[in-house]
């Protein structure tokens, strides 16, 4: 009898121990600790002396450092450098056509020929009256020569006052027929069209036999497409933080990139070109502007591109993968690291924005460190713990909370 009575109460204590062990363990896995009250430190001093007396499975990673390069976008449009309406200059009737429209011309070519018969009469006359007035020029000359060297008992002052006159009324004469001559012949020169810059050309509005004149509007428009500039509107404090780095010394070199509208990247990079001289009393920006080459045509003025924006040569950091961060109190990331004697440690870090899964650390951490990836959330400090490989079920994106905050 007394054997059983042993025996039942044996089982009794045995009962009681497993029942404890298994509250104790329920409120670990299912993190349900009591909340609120006078007892909350106490609760939770239990809560992390039995995490920390139990070992804990997780896999970590080693900080790597990792060239950061996170480019700042911005909505561009692109536009001509140059584009110039070919107005005529002389009036007349269109005798050629040099060009397909939409081609693309070089300065100096010849587009248009305009009937140069009447403005090539107009100059050999001119070259006829400049002639005439020369032949009239030495004659003069050669008359005031004479009364300058003939006895003054033979002619009077007045006589020779007047051969002098003539001789200087010959030569404005001439220098008169010079002048007309030139613009006999810049008006011939009119009479052919040529490109003022090298760019494409749009469609004509005149056709052979036209008749054409300045008062009549432009012939066609040629724009110049290489190479090509995107403007795009910075900030304010952008603008200001960028001249503050230009006078302290400090701006690095940018790398100008473009995403065309299709969605794929320009493989030619922009230089700057120029900001603009005020800023926009609406949007309070200003308009910067690069400078593309552009020899394929994939630019086209008035299109909207997107430009990226970020240095040569980037910096690097210790980058950690999204999912070792931690939230803090007070909106902080952490990370828990892991020590030389299998202990972690929660460590508050400074980040920035992460970039193909994998988040920079700016202070905080050192590369080479060994961070937890996953089993964070029964993690505590100076938690034992034991490692695995980590696994494809591993949530790269999540963004787990510590403990100690819950």
């Amino acid at each position: 009898m007394a054997e059983q009575e042993k025996s039942a109460i044996g089982s009794i204590v045995g009962t009681i121990i497993l029942a404890a062990v298994c509250v104790a363990g329920g409120w670990i896995a299912k993190d349900m600790w009591p909340k609120g009250g006078g007892s909350d430190a106490a609760a939770q001093a239990a809560k992390l002396a039995a995490m920390a007396a139990m070992q804990q499975t997780v896999a970590v990673t080693n900080a790597e450092m990792r060239v950061y390069s996170h480019p700042e976008r911005f909505v561009a449009h692109a536009e001509a450098v140059q584009e110039v309406d070919l107005l005529p200059q002389i009036d007349g009737y269109v005798k050629e056509i040099k060009f397909r429209e939409g081609d693309v011309v070089k300065a100096g070519q010849v587009l248009y020929v305009i009937d140069d018969e009447r403005y090539l009469a107009v100059a050999n006359q001119r070259k006829a009256d400049l002639a005439a007035a020369e032949a009239e020029s030495r004659r003069a000359e050669r008359y005031y020569e004479r009364m300058q060297n003939a006895d003054e008992r033979g002619i009077t002052q007045l006589e020779r006052d007047n051969a002098e006159a003539a001789s200087e009324k010959a030569k404005a004469a001439v220098l008169q027929a010079k002048a007309n001559l030139v613009v006999a012949e810049y008006d011939l020169k009119k009479t052919t069209v040529v490109a003022p810059i090298s760019g494409q050309i749009g469609k004509s509005s005149a056709h052979v036999g036209d008749y054409v004149a300045p008062s009549k509007g432009a012939l066609a428009k040629i724009v110049q497409i290489d190479p090509i500039r995107v403007s795009f509107p910075l900030t304010d404090r952008a603008y200001i933080a960028w001249r503050q780095a230009q006078r302290a010394g400090g701006e690095k070199p940018f790398r100008n990139r473009l995403v065309l509208p299709d969605g794929s990247e320009y493989d030619r990079e922009g230089e700057w070109d120029f900001d603009d001289n005020q800023m926009s009393r609406e949007t309070a920006s200003i308009m910067m502007r690069l400078k593309f080459p552009n020899p394929e045509r994939l630019l086209i003025p008035n299109s909207y591109v997107t430009l990226l924006s970020d240095y040569k040569d980037p910096p690097s950091y210790p980058s950690v993968p999204q999912q070792s961060l931690v939230d803090l109190p007070g909106g902080n990331q952490g990370v828990w690291v892991l020590k030389d004697d299998m202990t972690v440690e929660q460590r508050p870090v400074e980040t920035k924005e992460a970039s193909g899964g994998w988040t920079p650390v700016v202070k905080g951490l050192a590369a080479g460190e060994r961070v937890v990836i996953s089993g964070i959330s029964k993690l505590g400090p100076g938690v034992k713990v034991a490692l695995a490989e980590p696994t494809s079920n591993d949530d790269i994106n999540a963004n787990h909370k510590s403990p100690i905050e819950e």
